[in-house]
């Protein structure tokens, strides 16, 4: 007999996707709330804890380095202790740890208290997108992760003026204490609304394939992070690297082996040919998308001068573009399809943020806001697009796993964007002979960023011209101009 789920305890319907959609994002948009008030705050932590503001990227990488360790085991965990167990769960986790982050005292103690706070991010949002993925027709899916995406996009719309707000006026431990009651409420309606669903059919954990992945990508996301503090730690840097790539090697000759049946990142599914290009182009993008909210407030207020709340204000623009985004989204792949979109729109975009370059202190407030507007609307197109067209020749059987190799990498490349960021600002100071990084040693990290996700815009073309026709209504339209054309 199947589990009872709380709804209908409490004798409520079940919810139709856009219901589960919205409780799910709840989580999404606790932690892109978090992500972006950090992101603004960091300057005036950096001042806290006596450390360079380029040093503070470690409160932002161990977060999604403790994400990209554990992202690959959440699909497992979930199949063991149902969804809802599992997501309820990982709230808890998450706003427990925001108040140890809020009790930090010097740098490594906030890196501890993150690397917590990623555990409990590591099965919030796979586990919740599992869901969707699961629950959801295929030609609902466009606007499923739509509705999923809007309440995420407010949390980074709210983040940056509200971090601004919070260390100009506040203390800057506020900026972890308001994930409390959003917490709290995740948690109530996860309860109350979410089944907690879970395959008939159980395999076993991938404890091997856990560790060689964990410590693969850890040894690799802090030796990027460690490079890209500069001179003085480069012995360390390229040690932490190396162990990364050759663990890393050995869990591929580990997961292509025969003997395991279900590895923790199926490397299959890379023969999936729409999985493939969306996870290569995608994470390519990915690398902007990571680097962008690090460098903007740092420019800001580095380089320009301004207060937190000032930068963001400003900064909050993209998100607000990203919300805009979401009512033209089916319309658009609709009219144009995936593979058109993403390779004209991930052109645009990457040229976008390049624009960001020649930001200078004398340009009028209006003009950055209407760039940054534009450049969050396009991006969140992109992405948009990569998080659906990935899954459209994925079978049902295989949702779990593709959804956790998905994840992984996505969350890989954004640690790695924040590093290349804060890599390229370093080397650019150090070449210029200054201490502090100038306006710019900003615009040479910008363009340096952009220029790797125009990367995708080729690997796009390997998109098929019909790749998720059905998804994004094109098929539908066709069949049906072809009966009207037939009368």
């Amino acid at each position: 007999m199947s589990e009872l789920t709380s709804s209908q305890v409490c004798g409520l319907s079940k919810p139709n996707y856009r219901t589960t959609a919205l409780i799910i994002a709840t989580a999404l948009f606790m932690e892109q709330l978090d992500s972006t008030v950090l992101a603004t705050a960091l300057p005036t932590m950096a001042r806290y804890f006596d450390v360079t503001p380029s040093h503070m990227s470690v409160a932002l990488t161990s977060y999604l380095l403790s994400l990209a360790v554990l992202i690959p085991a959440s699909g497992q965990i979930a199949d063991r202790f149902g969804a809802r167990t599992v997501f309820a769960g990982a709230i808890v986790v998450f706003t427990l740890s925001s108040v140890l982050c809020a009790q930090a005292q010097n740098l490594p103690m906030l890196v501890v208290a993150r690397l917590l706070q990623g555990a409990g991010g590591a099965m919030m949002i796979p586990v919740g997108r599992l869901v969707l993925l699961r629950s959801v027709d295929r030609t609902d899916l466009v606007s499923a992760m739509s509705w999923f995406l809007v309440p995420g996009l407010i949390g980074p719309m709210l983040g940056p003026p509200v971090g601004g707000l919070i260390v100009t006026y506040l203390d800057w431990r506020w900026i972890f204490y308001i994930n409390v009651p959003i917490g709290v409420l995740g948690v109530l309606l996860t309860w109350l609304f979410i089944q907690n669903t879970r395959p008939k059919t159980r395999t076993s954990f991938d404890a091997w394939g856990f560790a060689l992945s964990g410590v693969s990508l850890a040894c690799l996301l802090f030796g990027f992070e460690t490079a890209s503090r500069g001179i003085g730690e480069t012995s360390l840097a390229i040690a932490l690297i190396g162990a990364g790539l050759v663990s890393g090697a050995a869990y591929v000759a580990y997961a292509l082996s025969r003997r395991r049946v279900t590895p923790i990142l199926d490397l299959s599914l890379m023969r999936i040919k729409t999985f493939r290009v969306s996870v290569i182009a995608g994470s390519l993008s990915r690398i902007t998308q990571g680097a962008q909210p690090f460098l903007l407030p740092l420019m800001m207020q580095l380089g320009f001068g301004m207060s937190a709340a000032q930068s963001g204000l400003l900064t909050f623009a993209t998100a607000l573009g990203a919300v805009m985004m979401k009512a033209a989204a089916s319309p658009i792949l609709r009219r144009f399809g995936f593979r058109t979109t993403l390779i004209w729109n991930g052109i645009f975009s990457s040229l976008l943020y390049a624009t960001c370059a020649a930001f200078r202190q004398n340009w009028p407030h209006w003009s950055l806001f209407l760039v940054l507007a534009i450049c969050g609307f396009s991006m969140s197109l992109q992405f948009t697009a990569y998080n659906t067209v990935a899954y459209d020749d994925v079978p049902p059987e295989r949702t779990a796993s593709a959804n956790s190799f998905y994840t992984t990498f996505q969350q890989l490349m954004l640690s790695f964007g924040i590093c290349t960021g804060a890599l390229a600002l370093t080397v650019s100071k150090t070449l210029a002979g200054r201490l502090h990084p100038s306006v710019g040693d900003f615009s040479t990290a910008f363009l340096i960023v952009t220029a790797i996700s125009l990367l995708a815009a080729p690997v796009c073309l390997g998109y098929p011209r019909d790749a998720g026709a059905e998804m994004s209504g094109r098929r539908r339209e066709g069949a049906e101009l072809e009966a009207e054309h037939a009368t």
